[in-house]
């Protein structure tokens, strides 16, 4: 058979974890000056999908608002855009 003559190719890390990745200009756009961002609300406002995927903010944009946002992971210049703006950045 063909598939066996092949050599398998790549490595797939079962401890790796993928996140939805949302963008600071993302909860500029939707959300009010002293928001609380939770991922659930994230899921309720259909920003995200997936239900068991943790979530990444990342930096891209600009953030004019105080929000505080909580979420699983945070990219540096995301928490640096938050905490500039007078929010605040928790992990869960």
């Amino acid at each position: 058979p063909i598939w066996m003559r092949f050599p398998k190719r790549g490595f797939r890390n079962f401890t790796r974890r993928e996140y939805v990745c949302v963008n600071v200009d993302t909860l500029n756009e939707r959300f009010e000056a002293n928001a609380e961002v939770t991922p659930d609300l994230l899921r309720e406002m259909r920003i995200v999908r997936g239900r068991n995927r943790p979530i990444k903010i990342l930096g891209r944009g600009e953030l004019t608002k105080p929000l505080t946002v909580r979420a699983h992971r945070f990219a540096g210049s995301a928490r640096q855009k938050i905490e500039g703006a007078g929010g605040k950045a928790e992990v869960i």
